[in-house]
């Protein structure tokens, strides 16, 4: 299987790309706020590199229900970054975003992944990332980035998420984005409760055989959390037992709080799987 992001080509048919976290937000559930400032951004992102991080993704607004921010802010908090991350950095940059027009600035001004965690809500989301020639992120949630959902009820959970993400998956091949750039991502969290979680972590291997690379956003989440009982700073050993048994089950780009963590659990994960194929 091949992953493509900008000029980038991998083949992670046994490899797993490991994606570092950067926030620009003073609210985000796991730093809070700790790298809001543009010299401690500047130095997390080099931190994450010099740990091995295959990509570096930025996200300006939280994922969870919080004060609302604007498209201009959420553009003054991540375009610049984005602007020094590639000036500084030889290493793939995501903006984590779900609006069209965010998209394209961050790719003008480097970007070559777009992590959509709305679905695509925005119908202008494809044809942006398509004209950039930029990957994407297709993400399943229920309703919608930033609207509480604590009581979500699915039918069949996997099988819908399976429904909706190949769907969004054609969706972006139909706007003229090649396979190798549409990664899936099974949504932790995002409209699901813990139990639902950890089934889609369970039976990941099951959005796997869509065809398409998947993209793994567990690291430190709530439901990891609800499994061990610890709180969000205390989350790390759940987090890389969650990574290496996604990458067991198909799963090729992990986005990680602690890449140096993350990258170890890859590696011995790749070479795990490289020996698998060499004995047969």
């Amino acid at each position: 299987m091949i992953v493509e992001l900008g000029p980038h080509r991998y083949d992670v048919t046994t490899r797993a790309l490991v994606m570092g976290i950067l926030n620009r937000t003073p609210d985000s559930f796991y730093d809070a706020g700790r790298y809001w400032s543009f010299d401690d951004f500047l130095a997390k992102a080099a931190q994450l590199v010099a740990e091995g991080a295959d990509v570096l993704d930025v996200g300006g607004v939280k994922a969870g229900p919080g004060p609302d921010v604007t498209e201009t802010e959420e553009m003054d908090r991540v375009v610049p970054a984005v602007e020094a991350l590639r000036r500084r950095f030889d290493v793939p940059v995501s903006v984590d975003t779900w609006r069209a027009s965010v998209a394209r600035e961050s790719y003008a001004a480097g970007a070559v992944v777009g992590n959509d965690i709305s679905g695509f809500a925005d119908p202008d989301y494809l044809w942006v990332a398509a004209e950039a020639g930029a990957s994407v992120v297709a993400c399943h949630v229920r309703l919608a980035p930033r609207v509480a959902d604590p009581e979500p009820v699915y039918d069949d959970l996997v099988g819908e998420v399976r429904r909706f993400l190949s769907e969004r998956a054609h969706w972006a091949v139909a706007a003229g984005i090649p396979p190798e750039r549409v990664l899936l991502d099974a949504g932790h969290d995002l409209g699901k409760t813990p139990p639902m979680s950890t089934e889609l972590l369970r039976r990941a291997d099951e959005l796997c055989d869509l065809g398409f690379p998947v993209f793994l956003s567990v690291s430190n989440k709530g439901f990891l959390g609800t499994l061990t009982g610890a709180e969000v700073g205390d989350r790390r050993e759940a987090t890389l037992a969650a990574h290496a048994l996604g990458v067991g089950l198909g799963c090729r780009v992990l986005r990680a709080h602690d890449v140096a963590g993350t990258r170890r659990v890859a590696d011995f994960m790749s070479a795990v799987l490289q020996q698998r194929r060499e004995y047969r």
